[in-house]
């Protein structure tokens, strides 16, 4: 995805919601191993990258998600950090978007110039159930930093986190369900409930995906991967509210990735060209 920069690749399991991983998951299906980590080669650079007409690959305004296949203050990457900061630097007109499982280390790991936080830098923590909200919101919020958020992915229970919304120093909190296999249940009371408390305070709160196994009024809804995220959207749990109907596109009939189909491009890559 080119929203995406993975500067690094490769993890160790820390918490509840590193269980089913989809980056082990995605490695082990391609024979690779997950916890392996090393630098990426072809994308170490990629916000100084230039075309042939000497402009950046990655266009002004753009937000940029790091490193989506590790954690950003992962130990084993402290040797290439720098030079990533470096390039933060370099390009202020991109926002970069990081996101850690890794709150105690994000201190010691902030540049020397870091002051009261980067302006197109944005720290956020995963807080997949309360323990973990109460253990990273609270560090996250003790950092100066011009942009904060919390993702709540997988969402494993319901959070109270009204404290530290109140605080006024988160931007947006994430929510969605896991999507691979194994995938633990997300219910529809513990989005309302997020959603509600962004909702009343004015924080913007976007629900990203509902899950292979939503729950709502007692039902289970098993979901296809193509239109889990679009089903977020429908569920008018997001604020501000979106202003704009979304519309379900068909999946490819004969699709081999059947019901882990992301429906990313909609593009009949297949060979089938049809559609359920």
């Amino acid at each position: 995805m080119n929203d995406i920069w993975n500067p690094w690749h490769g993890c160790r399991r820390i918490s509840e919601g590193c269980l089913n991983c989809y980056m082990f998951r995605i490695d082990a299906a391609r024979g690779a191993d997950g916890g392996k980590i090393y630098r990426v080669k072809n994308s170490f650079s990629l916000p100084l990258k230039k075309d042939r007409q000497g402009n950046y690959k990655i266009p002004s305004g753009m937000t940029l998600r790091v490193c989506m296949t590790s954690d950003f203050f992962l130990k084993e990457a402290d040797e290439w950090r720098d030079a990533v900061w470096q390039m933060m630097r370099l390009r202020p007109d991109v926002h970069f978007w990081l996101l850690t499982k890794r709150a105690s280390r994000i201190r010691e790991c902030l540049p020397p110039d870091w002051g009261e936080g980067y302006e197109n830098v944005s720290l956020n923590v995963s807080i997949e159930n309360q323990k973990r909200a109460d253990e990273r919101l609270p560090l996250l919020l003790d950092i100066p930093a011009k942009h904060r958020g919390a993702m709540a992915a997988p969402l494993l229970g319901p959070l109270e986190i009204g404290r530290y919304l109140d605080t006024g120093l988160l931007e947006e909190i994430l929510a969605d369900g896991e999507n691979y296999d194994g995938a633990r249940p997300l219910r529809y009371e513990w989005v309302k409930r997020l959603y509600d408390d962004c909702a009343s305070r004015k924080i913007r709160f976007t629900f990203c995906g509902i899950g292979n196994e939503f729950i709502m009024n007692g039902r289970v809804y098993h979901v296809p991967k193509a239109y889990q995220h679009a089903e977020a959207q429908r569920s008018g749990l997001q604020y501000p509210p979106l202003g704009r109907e979304v519309r379900l596109q068909p999946r490819c009939a004969k699709c081999p990735k059947g019901f882990y189909c992301s429906g990313c491009t909609w593009c009949s890559r297949c060979g089938t060209g049809s559609a359920l």
